[in-house]
């Protein structure tokens, strides 16, 4: 931006803005377009909406009869459109004035919706590959209008000329752009071609490209010889769905589980969701494919779908949607959140008709997103209700249905854990208890809510508790054998409040087993802070929160041969070795991360075990 001069504009009189051109295309490149193939786009998007408004002022005109012809041959990139065309007075106001369209002139709160660009910038676009942008136009509102000739640099001038009506010979506009050295990436033949098949693939007008080796008068290569895969008639429906799915597998590059053909007509959108064959992050949203009015708006638009809906990814065509300024994304308004909500309940509903009629498709389906659509549960009762007896969770019975588990269990039994399912599993299961794993993402909610489908099953949350009641006592002669071997071993692991209890259990072949919740290890290591904190006010403020913490508890099982052997030991030092060893390994099977301490006593453990054993053998 350049000073004005104060003595021309004295103090208090209205200024105008001088823009920097240079500057401006600087910030449109860096700032606004992702990549500076958008040049194309915004050529092919202003020849898009001259023909619509050619088909405005002269609505009997054969649709085809009107089109765009692209032109590129290394030197030079030419796009020219049968469009309404522009007068001089319309190149003064809409070429040399930055910032003004003529899509928002002439009643244009009637006539936006028939158009795809909203933002009078998009020919800037073309200086971020050429020094020079060539227009020649002639209106289609006047049936003598001469022809006009813009030339506009990248210094931020520009020539203006009428020529004769023979410097073109029919109504509509061509820009020509001579390409800098450095944007040959962008403009060569081959380049612009894939281009204008990347973004205008799904146009209603035709569109042809040409890259200068066809003869003279020859037509060029269809960009879009053919309608929308959903706007096209199919002999069968079998036919019309392998069809779609051909198209979504060469849009997105694998071979859909599912097509869910999409269909609003109040905002003019149709398109398709593929259902990933696949299973995805949690979380991960894909970005979908969206156009608007057939020209290709985004290929990473997250927004057209809630969160949950990770499992597909869709390709839609829209009348309605509204395109941010860089018209790379949409803008979120209340039709986009309409259009959003719509969509989901499309996917719910197509779950139901799979839920419904197609159970090998459902059992495809919940194999591979099983996660999504327990997210999906929580939050929706209707999906709740019909999918969550089909839903596969882990239990002491292996992997089944909730639906199977309840009736072999009526009361299931659910843990907060994954590392507390694989502490109880094996002797939950010989003791006849059912439990699930309640610590993957959703599952523990799902469980819980059971009741509402079953009304004769009873979920309750696991507790220590409820497990030992289903152990065997050992007998009283056992017990007090054993006694002396009980004491070390409870000092022996004072030091991780845990307590040691003999009783006897399925397996056999389980030595031993260790009860401790995430919760109580937590509570635990609050009371010991408290303790190192004494006298402070941090002390104070857990001293006032402690409660007595729960202590863990290792349960030798009397039926291991292992346990027999050492309950029996009568040297102390190796019976407290002994103790710490079972303990070890106990903490190990229960798969939940050891503490320093832990690690260091089965390393010393099993040091002490081997030399003892070294001993015993010299």
């Amino acid at each position: 931006m350049t000073l004005p001069d104060t003595a021309a504009n004295p103090a208090g009189a209205d200024r105008t803005f001088q823009v920097d051109l240079r500057g401006l295309v600087d910030l449109l490149s860096h700032h606004l377009y992702s990549s500076p193939k958008v040049y194309l786009r915004e050529l092919m998007q202003n020849a898009v909406d001259a023909l619509t408004a050619r088909h405005g002022l002269e609505p009997t005109a054969p649709a085809g009869a009107l089109g765009i012809r692209l032109y590129a041959d290394g030197s030079v990139v030419r796009v020219e459109d049968d469009g309404v065309g522009l007068t001089e007075a319309d190149v003064h106001t809409f070429l040399a004035t930055i910032g003004r369209s003529s899509k928002r002139a002439e009643k244009i709160a009637e006539q936006r919706g028939d158009f795809i660009g909203q933002f009078g910038i998009g020919l800037l676009s073309c200086f971020l590959v050429a020094d020079e942008i060539h227009v020649l136009s002639r209106s289609a509102r006047t049936p003598d209008a001469p022809a006009v000739e813009w030339r506009g640099r990248g210094d931020g001038s520009y020539t203006v000329r009428t020529l004769p009506a023979s410097a073109r010979p029919r109504p509509g506009t061509t820009v020509t752009l001579t390409p800098r050295a450095d944007a040959g990436e962008w403009t060569r033949p081959a380049q612009v071609h894939a281009l204008a098949r990347h973004f205008g693939s799904l146009l209603r007008h035709p569109v042809t490209f040409d890259d200068g080796t066809g003869g003279p008068g020859e037509p060029g290569a269809p960009v879009n010889p053919e309608p929308a895969p959903w706007a096209r008639t199919y002999p069968t429906p079998g036919a019309r769905s392998r069809a779609l799915a051909a198209y979504g597998e060469e849009v997105f590059g694998f071979k859909p589980l599912d097509t869910i053909e999409l269909d609003l007509p109040a905002v003019g959108l149709r398109g398709i969701a593929c259902v990933l064959p696949d299973a995805v992050p949690a979380g991960r949203r894909h970005g979908h494919r969206v156009h608007v009015k057939g020209m290709l708006l985004s290929e990473q638009a997250e927004e057209i779908l809630p969160e949950w809906a990770f499992f597909v990814r869709c390709v839609v065509d829209a009348e309605s949607l509204r395109p941010t300024a860089s018209r790379e994304s949409l803008y979120e308004d209340d039709t986009l959140a309409a259009v959003r909500d719509a969509l989901a309940e499309g996917l719910r509903a197509w779950i139901a008709r799979a839920a419904a009629s197609d159970p090998e498709l459902l059992h495809r389906f919940l194999q591979a997103h099983h996660l999504a659509v327990k997210s999906l549960a929580v939050h929706d009762d209707e999906i709740l209700r019909m999918l969550l007896p089909w839903l596969p969770f882990e239990t002491t019975d292996g992997h089944t249905t909730l639906d199977e588990f309840a009736r072999t269990h009526r009361t299931v039994l659910v843990t907060s854990s994954v590392e507390e399912f694989r502490q109880v599993a094996a002797i939950a299961s010989a003791a006849g208890l059912g439990v699930v794993n309640g610590g993957y993402t959703y599952d523990r909610d799902l469980v819980h809510r059971l009741p509402e489908i079953r009304p004769e099953a009873s979920v309750a949350d696991l507790d220590p508790a409820t497990l030992t009641a289903h152990l065997d006592p050992v007998d009283r002669e056992t017990e007090l054998a054993a006694a002396a071997y009980l004491a070390l071993a409870r000092d022996a692991l004072a030091v991780f409040d845990c307590d040691v209890a003999l009783r006897t259990f399925q397996p056999a072949n389980a030595p031993a087993l260790l009860v401790d919740s995430r919760e109580a290890r937590h509570e635990r290591t609050r009371s010991q802070l408290a303790r190192e904190q004494e006298g402070g006010l941090w002390g104070d403020i857990l001293g006032a929160l402690r409660q007595e913490a729960p202590r863990a508890q290792l349960i030798l099982n009397q039926l291991n041969p292992l346990v027999r052997a050492a309950v029996a030991i009568d040297e102390p030092e190796l019976a407290r070795t002994s103790a710490e060893a079972l303990y070890g390994q106990a903490a190990m099977l229960s798969r939940r991360p050891l503490r320093p301490a832990e690690s260091s006593l089965i390393n010393r453990s099993f040091l002490d075990l081997l030399a003892h054993a070294l001993r015993k053998d010299s």
